[in-house]
């Protein structure tokens, strides 16, 4: 009998006072899963750049993403791949036959440092190869495909399919290792592969983001934290005999929710390549309340907490519809924290008031190189595109500030929108400029002369420094 036969087994058999209780306990944790919706945040931080939404934490330290990625691999415990094998594997492993407790928690420790070696190696390998991603990710079909991947995930997430490995390479993953040190150690290094099903949600977004980011260090952290989260019911069952709760039907709940951050994740990345998926995203604390609204609702209907074996043709039809809803509305939610913020109206001129000019963007290059020659001003030129998660930065924080907007009023300013990176117009003003990756963003003086050029996000201080003297 498979883990995942075992487990339908005995959700089936929990009498109504547990699902009752399973259910209640779930309402409580909802809080607590909404917060840990910054799982997702690596795979959305790379579907723009490393400075999106979660890498915004890590301004403040690695803290934010070591604690993710812990809480990442304490709910992947708590799925129907991992929870019921957590008894049997630390009974493998000798854990519970040992002599003292002093050898059921080594015994323990080597098994969890097994897992530790296993998901470190991959986060670092990842950071090293990491300049494989850089390129292939302005990509919009590797974009598209990405997401594929994702959806695919969510959909195993929500029971459309089993994810498993070849029931022969199963049986040989687990007969590795053995009572004993060593073998406790083997059985760990293995058994993130046997539990490939559940950990490749979080896992595939931590492996993408590290690979971007190509940061070794935080690679080794996120990997390490990760493992530690994953191995811990197993360690505090093997050390001290702890008595987990009973399975059941709460973890086809964590399984749900793992469904909808996945799907959260796919619809980011596939607006990069297709905008008006996040039209009506509006960058106002209104719509984000009543989008917050909206997520309750579906959460409410079912979206986690029902399991489309619970009842008819209703029940299934609530869970569709709070899913949908709490995906639409936390998908929108989160694309309108990526939007600049609306600009404040231009007060109208009071006596003994001047109104603060304001910058005006272009979108002719010929044109505003024609307008700066023949009035004799300062040009500025900013390359843009939709999967560009640094130029939507300058644009939010950089260019929308109100110092930035009046010191740059006397530029002649055109965005290039380099979105679509096959069009031989768009490769020919990138040419023009030396456009080598994006952001791009050049200022030259009223004689045609360069001066600065951005590579990169730079803040509105930096950015005014840099505006200083051209004229």
């Amino acid at each position: 009998m498979t883990a995942s036969t075992r487990f339908k087994a005995s959700a089936g058999a929990a009498p109504a006072g547990v699902r009752r209780g399973a259910r209640g306990a779930l309402g409580r944790a909802l809080p607590a899963l909404a917060a840990l919706s910054a799982l997702a945040s690596p795979a959305i931080a790379l579907a723009g750049d490393e400075r999106d939404l979660f890498t915004r934490g890590l301004e403040a330290g690695p803290l934010f993403a070591a604690l993710a990625a812990l809480g990442g691999g304490l709910l992947t415990c708590l799925t129907p791949c991992v929870y019921p094998m957590i008894a049997i594997t630390v009974s493998i492993f000798g854990a519970r036959e040992a002599k003292s407790r002093r050898e059921a928690m080594l015994l323990s420790t080597s098994f969890v440092l097994g897992i530790v070696v296993l998901f470190t190696t991959m986060l670092v390998a990842a950071a090293l190869t990491g300049s494989l991603f850089g390129g292939v990710l302005s990509n919009r079909w590797v974009i598209v495909g990405i997401a594929a991947v994702f959806i695919a995930l969510s959909l195993s997430m929500f029971g459309a399919f089993e994810m498993t490995l070849p029931d022969t390479l199963m049986q040989r993953l687990s007969q590795v290792g053995g009572i004993g040190y060593g073998g406790a150690f083997l059985l760990g290094l293995v058994s993130g592969l046997v539990a490939a099903p559940c950990t490749g949600p979080v896992l595939t977004g931590i492996i993408l983001w590290i690979g971007k980011t190509q940061n070794v260090g935080l690679g080794a952290l996120v990997g390490a934290t990760f493992s530690l989260g994953l191995g811990l019911p197993f360690w505090l069952v093997g050390a001290f005999a702890f008595a987990l709760p009973k399975g059941g039907k709460w973890m086809l709940g964590v399984k749900s929710f793992f469904g909808i951050v996945m799907m959260v994740v796919a619809l980011y990345f596939l607006k990069t390549t297709f905008p008006a998926l996040s039209s009506l995203a509006q960058p106002t604390p209104q719509f984000m309340a009543v989008m917050a609204g909206l997520v309750a609702v579906g959460l409410a209907l079912g979206a986690v907490h029902l399991s489309w074996d619970d009842g008819g043709a209703g029940v299934k039809a609530r869970k569709g519809v709070g899913i949908a809803l709490t995906v639409a509305s936390s998908f929108l939610l989160v694309a309108s924290l990526d939007l600049p913020k609306l600009a404040s109206p231009v007060p109208s001129a009071v006596a003994g008031e001047a109104v603060s000019p304001q910058l005006t963007w272009l979108h002719e290059e010929p044109v505003a190189v024609s307008k700066a020659k023949a009035e004799g001003r300062p040009l500025l030129v900013d390359f843009t595109a939709e999967w560009c998660g640094a130029c939507k930065q300058l644009a939010k924080e950089t260019f929308s500030d109100p110092r930035v907007m009046a010191k740059a009023a006397h530029f002649v300013a055109v965005k290039v929108d380099a979105t679509d990176d096959e069009d031989p117009q768009i490769d020919a003003v990138k040419g023009k400029y030396k456009v080598v990756g994006l952001p791009t963003v050049v200022l030259y003086d009223s004689t045609g002369a360069e001066r600065k050029r951005f590579n990169d996000f730079v803040g509105p201080d930096v950015f005014l420094a840099a505006l200083e003297g051209i004229q």
